[in-house]
């Protein structure tokens, strides 16, 4: 069993944040660590840009920014969870990072810390801290020909350290908790020279029991702020000048970011999302004659607002901030000086980014019934809950629709060429034309306009100047007055031909005759004729022409018209595409396609800054080529540069697309009408353009339609109808929020009903009997909700007991079972009753549901010893785990006629059952500590009976069934790894064993594995996929599992090696490290994996590494491409 994994959507939760002057000295730049990689955002006058992403190979535990002494720049400091540290500084020459120093801080003995990483940076910049493993202080000295090297700590469990400013020496407070749970502040410095602690200014005892967090003050003013649940308090850096604490609300802070550099005011976040302003008050004295002295004499904390939950808290600049969130959606939020008049608050919202983690289950879908899955998460935490729905591709939502078959080609017109919107339609057929005409918002009818040539197909036309419109047929070009709707101006093609191929703009036509005859024509807005202005005789037929301009920054406004420089010319018989400059029509340049296959559509086209070319052949292949313009003297063997560069190769259909240019949201964008409908898009800050999928089966043509009623629509051609559409945002994937206020916890899709069911909790304060509200307690309720699928809206809920927990749901048809005679499906749902005084649930109930009338009706219930944490249908019964306990229960029917739920047989074996997966009368149990088991139901004896068993003990967070022989399940040190039945094994010992076949560290942490897929087909190619599964992480990662053939796998795997030797790890991070399967007990080389992620970077190399990787598995760079374009295509 081979797997390719690959991440359809990255890890969004923002785990640490800094801001500072990263990419060059003047700029102020934001990194986020998000899981493994690194996101870089310039800040300017538009809010946040995306500029460079990093991959990292690891885990980021530690990111930091520091400045070195007599650097105009920051630099970045890392850490990962497999103890591989960097230290990096942009190259602004290169335009890539250059590694300072890095290695491996992995220490053979000692307890990892179970608080996680601690690292620090000395503000004098001499070296760097971490705390990795109880009782040990790490020292890498900034030095770095000096090693790094440990100090004993006695403090053993640490919540917190921190360098503190102004000291001549390293100085770092540590915050802990000793055997009796009280609470410390102990401070040492660092002798470097020495590699031992020194006793250090300040030893504060008995803090309150909530503190958890340090912030260390800057100079002048100096000291340490502690954070609790109950108290904020200023420590001075002496302990001399300063003790200073007030009490705030009970709440847990999660975040801090400073706002000023002398660090007098900071913004604080806690649990529930409230955002405040800490103030350090402070007055200034004379110290000596010569000097002053800062003293802190209070502390002053104000409300500011609500936001996100927040993982990080920058202050960006002019009272921008930047909140990170691991449970809900990170915000660019204004701090206002005076508070919002309706709210209250002093936060405005600038801009959200979607964030899907934690996602802790989720559900496959098929909204639209065309086979294409969308998947809906149970996302966020507490307050930031919701529902998340992903779907492949761009949406396109219809507006206006008509029958109309048999259209060949559409073009959009304006009544003027001064107005800003389309009211026109010309549809042209095989021997006609008609005009279609918006008349109402929602109607659109037949027009007669006698001046347009309608007996003849139309070849091209458009509005151009002079307030004009052209119209080209075979027999004619005809331009026509808006003004008085006229013909001012014809041109006809000498006798004995005729017009084949024809483009234009709005201000040129270039017209192609048979014979190979190429014509090429201005404007004249001034008397409206059409000029001609070259002529050349091609000694081949032409199939398709192109004259659109090149640096054009919109397509609707006539303002933004500019004349083109170049026409591209597809020839027949050569099957190769000439560029010829205007208005001469010399030639610049000829690209001999090597193939049988002709050009059948062309275009130019400018995409955020970036000239490309994209030439659609006939075979449902897309190249894509830049452009140098000024690059054209074919004839100067000097000129090194190449008018076209870097070619690109895809599949995007089977049969010949149409390309078409649109704007959306004033950025230009190419459709592909084709059996595979496409848009073609500029990556985020460009530099590489990207397919999407649309939510269409079929589009032959397409035009931009932008009218009063529907801006920025396009008109588009589908299986015999005509459909005006809104286009969603331009990405790969589409995030819509659907907030519940509430934890979601587990979700089950009832598809006959069109409705989910999703189990959630939150958090209310039960007032005491007395209403005395200072003595009440908050409780957490559970809830059944019944969302429709269309709306999105909760249509009914049902609230379970007190202490009543949910913690799984399922869909079960009973089938045959005499109780449920009317063969429908049921919402089945397990609970647990937690108590406070419980160490695990004693008791829990199981809830049959069924939905009418968009309502829960409680059909079914039966109480168990236990909780049901996991539950699956099998067979027209439910296998259940309580607890350590596997129960297969049926629904029979009492005598009376009543239902009722009967346990048939139960399983005894197990410690913790975390999950269960039936496939036939197979049934895989996923055990919290004994890993993965393999169970068979006899029916004959009516028992669950041991099959096979994973010897090796895991920490299972995950399952799920490939089929009866192979399983694929993830644990929590980030790995996944599959298993399979030896069943013809010759003894029975190996047939009891589950052999491990495959392993792999992934690097996230695994919450849901189900089977389905996000793309509408897996496109056919020589990569044969077999099956797809999907996955969700804790970081809000979404990905695809897909199943390949032994042959497939090889060729691949020997791609990626090839990759690992041009693509070098940021850090000098090695590939095989990254990925290396590492567990508590063992490390081990990951097997029968594909590293999707690496491999499709491939598509980001430039051209001469992409030969030099294709070379290494001699395979022709082109078919190199093309094979991983379609594998891109399965996410």
């Amino acid at each position: 069993m081979y797997n390719y994994v690959v991440t359809a959507h990255k890890a969004s939760a923002v785990t640490h944040a800094a801001v500072g002057s990263f990419l060059s000295p003047n700029n102020r730049d934001l990194i986020l660590a998000k899981c493994s990689r690194m996101e870089v955002y310039s800040l300017s006058s538009e809010g946040l840009v995306p500029v460079i992403e990093l991959p990292i190979y690891g885990r980021i535990s530690v990111m930091k920014l520091c400045r070195f002494p007599d650097d105009l720049q920051d630099s970045l400091f890392f850490l990962t969870e497999k103890y591989k540290f960097a230290v990096l500084r942009w190259n602004t020459q290169t335009g890539d990072c250059d590694t300072i120093a890095g290695g491996d801080v992995h220490d053979r003995i000692g307890h990892p810390t179970s608080a996680g990483h601690i690292g620090i940076c000395d503000p004098c910049m001499t070296c760097f801290g971490l705390h990795l493993y109880d009782g040990l202080f790490k020292v890498i000295p900034t030095d770095f020909k000096k090693e790094a090297f440990n100090i004993r700590l006695e403090e053993l469990d640490v919540l917190d350290i921190q360098f503190l400013y102004g000291h001549s020496k390293p100085t770092i407070a540590v915050l802990y908790t000793d055997s009796e749970e009280n609470r410390h502040l102990k401070t040492y410095t660092v002798s470097l020279k020495d590699k031992d602690f020194g006793n250090g200014p300040l030893f504060q005892g008995n803090l309150e029991s909530g503190a958890s967090m340090l912030i260390p003050v800057p100079t002048p003013i100096g000291g340490v702020v502690v954070l609790g649940q109950e108290t904020v308090t200023y420590i001075s850096g002496s302990g001399l000048r300063g003790y200073h604490s007030i009490p705030v609300s009970a709440t847990i802070f999660r975040a801090f970011g400073r706002i000023d550099k002398d660090g007098t005011r900071y913004l604080l976040g806690d649990e529930k999302g409230i955002l405040y302003l800490l103030v350090l008050e402070q007055s200034t004295s004379l110290s000596t004659f010569t000097e002053t002295e800062t003293k802190i004499t209070g502390l002053k904390i104000q409300t500011l607002g609500e936001t996100s939950m927040p993982s990080t808290i920058d202050y960006l600049d002019n009272g921008f901030v930047y909140i990170g969130s691991c449970h809900g959606d990170s915000q660019l939020i204004r701090l206002l000086s005076e508070p919002h008049p309706e709210t209250g608050s002093f936060i405005e919202v600038m801009e959200t980014y979607p964030n899907l983690s934690p996602i802790v289950d989720f559900c496959v879908m098929d909204a639209e019934r065309q086979g294409q899955g969308q998947v809906v998460t149970c996302s966020g935490a507490a307050k930031d809950g919701s529902l998340r729905i992903i779907r492949n591709g761009i949406g396109i939502h219809e507006q206006a629709s008509v029958e109309v078959p048999g259209v060949k080609e559409l073009f959009s017109l304006k009544k003027s060429s001064l107005s800003s919107h389309h009211s026109l339609l010309l549809l042209s057929f095989a021997s006609e034309s008609r005009i279609l005409e918006l008349v109402s918002t929602e109607l659109m009818t037949e027009a007669n306009f006698p001046v347009f040539e309608m007996q003849e197909p139309t070849l091209y036309c458009s509005n151009v100047v002079g307030d004009c419109i052209v119209q080209i047929t075979p027999s004619k070009a005809r331009l026509i007055s808006c003004a008085d709707m006229s013909i001012v101006n014809e041109w006809h093609p000498p006798s004995g031909f005729r017009i084949s191929v024809a483009s234009g703009n709005f201000m040129q036509l270039i017209i192609a005759t048979t014979g190979g005859n190429l014509i090429y024509f201005d404007i004249d807005p001034n008397s409206k004729t059409i000029v001609e202005k070259s002529y050349k005789s091609l000694e081949y037929e032409i199939c398709s022409l192109d004259i659109s301009p090149l640096g054009q920054a919109g397509i609707n406004m006539s303002s933004q018209a500019i004349p083109s420089s170049f026409v591209a010319v597809g020839m027949w018989t050569e099957v190769s595409i000439r560029f010829y400059s205007l208005p001469s029509l010399d030639l610049v340049h000829i690209e001999k396609l090597g193939l049988d296959v002709i050009p059948r559509s062309l275009l130019f086209v400018t995409m955020d800054g970036e000239d490309y070319f994209l030439a659609a052949l006939g075979d449902g292949r897309l190249l894509t080529y830049r452009v140098d313009k000024s690059a054209k003297d074919i004839t100067d063997s000097a000129v090194e540069r190449k008018f076209l560069y870097d070619q690109r190769q895809m599949s995007i259909g089977t049969q010949p697309a149409s390309l078409g240019i649109f704007e959306t949201q004033s950025a230009l964008h190419v459709f592909a009408a084709c059996d595979r409908p496409t848009v073609i898009h500029s990556s985020s800050g460009g530099g590489k353009l990207l397919c999407s999928n649309v939510n269409l089966r079929e589009v032959t043509r397409v035009c931009s339609f932008s009218s009063e009623t529907f801006p920025d629509c396009l008109a588009l051609v589908t299986e015999g109808s005509l459909v005006l559409g809104t286009v969603d945002n331009i990405q790969k994937l589409h995030i819509r929020t659907i907030p519940l206020g509430e934890q979601p916890r587990r979700i089950a899709h009832l598809d006959a009903h069109h409705v989910f069911a999703v189990l959630t909790t939150k958090q209310v304060v039960a007032m005491s009997e007395d209403g005395n509200e200072a003595a009440s307690e908050t409780i957490e309720e559970g809830y059944v909700r019944l969302i429709d699928d269309t709306m999105m809206e909760v249509v009914h809920s049902y609230k379970l007991e007190q202490f009543e927990t949910p913690c799984s749901v399922i869909t079960v048809n009973f089938g045959e079972d005499t109780a449920a005679k009317d063969n429908q499906d049921y919402f089945v749902v397990g609970t647990a009753y937690s108590y406070a005084d419980e160490p695990e649930p004693s008791r829990g109930r199981m809830l049959v549901f069924a939905v009418r009338e968009q309502r829960l009706t409680l059909v079914a219930e039966r109480t168990f010893k236990g909780a049901l944490y996991s539950m699956d249908a099998f067979n027209g019964k439910i296998l259940t785990s309580v607890n350590s306990m596997l129960k297969l229960v049926r629904w029979s029917e009492t005598e009376s006629g009543a239902r009722t739920l009967t346990e048939e047989c139960t399983y005894h074996g197990s410690i913790f059952i975390l999950q269960i997966k039936c496939l036939g009368d197979f049934i895989l149990i996923g055990d919290l500590v004994r890993s993965v088991s393999l169970l068979a139901y006899k029916p004959m004896n009516g028992t669950i009976e041991d099959v096979a068993r994973d010897i090796d003990p895991s920490w299972i967070t995950v399952i799920e069934m490939l089929d009866v022989d192979y399983y694929i399940s993830a644990e929590n040190c980030f790995n996944l790894f599959t298993l399979k039945r030896n069943s013809d094994a010759p003894t029975e010992e190996e047939r009891s064993r589950l052999e491990k076949v495959g392993e792999f560290h992934l690097g996230e942490l695994v919450n849901r594995i189900r089977h389905g897929r996000l793309v509408l087909q897996i496109p056919e190619s020589g990569i044969s996929i077999q099956k797809t599964l999907l996955y969700g992480t804790a970081n809000g990662a979404l990905g695809v599992i897909a199943s390949v053939d032994e042959k497939t796998f090889h060729f691949l795997y020997s791609l990626q090696t090839a990759l690992n030797e041009v693509i070098k790890g940021v850090g000098g991070i090695q590939h095989e490290d990254w990925r290396r399967f590492t567990s508590e007990r063992r490390m081990g080389d990951s097997k029968n994996f594909l590293d999707g992620d690496l491999i499709e970077r491939f598509l980001d190399l430039s051209r001469d590494k992409m030969e030099l990787v294709a070379k290494k598995v001699n395979v022709p760079v082109e078919e190199l491409a093309k094979q991983v374009e379609e594998l891109t295509r399965i996410h």
